[in-house]
């Protein structure tokens, strides 16, 4: 459907701001339908964000620092969800013996099953939104990757 009809707006003043107004509208559309779906395995987008990057990170330990610069949302009291996965026993964090006041954070096998059963999320989202090619999709990560261009 296209923004206009999604908003019942007829124009946005130029096509700059009907852009912006897009991304961020489809943005969020899409963190609503993964969010919707991770409900069922008492996760969070930004807790799956986390076991995604510790997963990455595995079997190498990862600190709160390198946890919060990799998250996709970095607005996110990495403490606190890091705090909400070791309650679940998805993470274990123990301080760090070469220095005390550096903290360690690994997934456990339990996290790293519970990220297997969330993987099928994204596979599914990736099938419904077929009607995107290979070659658009590559195109639309480049292009969101160029309006990021000024901000580094």
């Amino acid at each position: 459907m296209k923004l206009e009809d999604e908003l019942k707006q007829k124009t946005f003043g130029s096509p700059y701001r009907r852009m912006v107004v897009n991304v961020m509208f489809t943005g969020n559309w899409l963190q609503k339908e993964f969010s919707c779906q991770l409900k069922q395995y008492g996760l969070s987008l930004q807790q799956n964000n986390v076991l995604g990057i510790l997963r990455g990170q595995y079997p190498n330990p990862a600190t709160l620092g390198l946890v919060q610069e990799r998250m996709l949302d970095r607005d996110s009291n990495a403490t606190r969800l890091v705090d909400k996965l070791l309650e679940k026993g998805l993470v274990t964090r123990c301080q760090c013996p070469d220095n005390r006041r550096k903290v360690d954070i690994v997934i456990t096998e339990k996290g790293l099953e519970l990220l297997k059963q969330t993987d099928a999320i994204m596979q599914n989202l990736e099938e419904k939104y077929s009607q995107i090619s290979p070659d658009e999709a590559v195109l639309i990560g480049e292009l969101m990757d160029k309006l990021r261009e000024k901000e580094q």
